[in-house]
């Protein structure tokens, strides 16, 4: 086995990047790119604290819950989750931060990379109350590159393919599995039962 652990090394691996995936970066978030985030329900956001220890957590919503304040200024609502807080703390540790949104049935993405602030501005959080239930607070992004990732990873993956569709009963449900992690005692909460609570504690 022979470690790469230089970036000369890795380079030597690869050929130089060229053309439109080097292009097509940009520092600010134009027209295809304030469509996209319209568009879309879903994005990963990436951290990494102080320590270099890196996190990446889900955010879900309807389409177009990350709003575009302006082409370099995205404001992502935090609604009911853990309260581990993990990406929120490493954001007051480390404010860059990493998001790839996805629109279900498109194979490409968009990569916007910038630096967070936390806020709790009280008419912040109130443009983003859904059932009047506000966000606790409200991730500020300051744009630092942007450009749509190509289709490949999709493609291979067969991500919204229907025929790759595994049915939920492929593994036990999450109470189960929970259970045998650390050891929960009594039944353990069916899928159903956890479905059920969790559209209580959305907003």
């Amino acid at each position: 086995m022979s470690r790469v652990d230089t970036a000369e090394a890795l380079r030597s691996l690869y050929d130089q990047p060229k053309g439109r995936s080097v292009a097509k970066e940009l520092t600010w978030l134009d027209p295809h790119c304030r469509r996209f985030i319209a568009l879309s329900p879903f994005v990963l956001l990436a951290t990494c604290d102080i320590a270099g220890h890196a996190d990446v957590s889900p955010r879900g919503d309807h389409a177009g819950f990350v709003a575009v304040e302006d082409d370099r200024t995205l404001l992502l609502p935090d609604r009911p989750g853990n309260n581990r807080l993990d990406s929120l703390e490493n954001i007051i540790a480390n404010p860059a931060v990493g998001l790839l949104f996805l629109i279900p049935g498109i194979d490409e993405t968009l990569r916007v990379n910038g630096q967070g602030e936390i806020r709790a501005d009280a008419d912040l959080t109130a443009r983003f109350a859904i059932g009047g239930r506000q966000p606790t607070t409200v991730l500020r992004v300051r744009v630092e590159q942007a450009y749509l990732h190509c289709a490949k990873a999709f493609m291979r993956s067969r991500l919204w393919d229907p025929d790759a569709r595994l049915p939920r009963t492929t593994l036990p449900s999450m109470g189960e599995m929970l259970k045998d992690q650390i050891g929960l005692q009594g039944p353990a909460e069916t899928q159903a039962e956890m479905l059920t609570r969790y559209r209580d504690l959305l907003y």
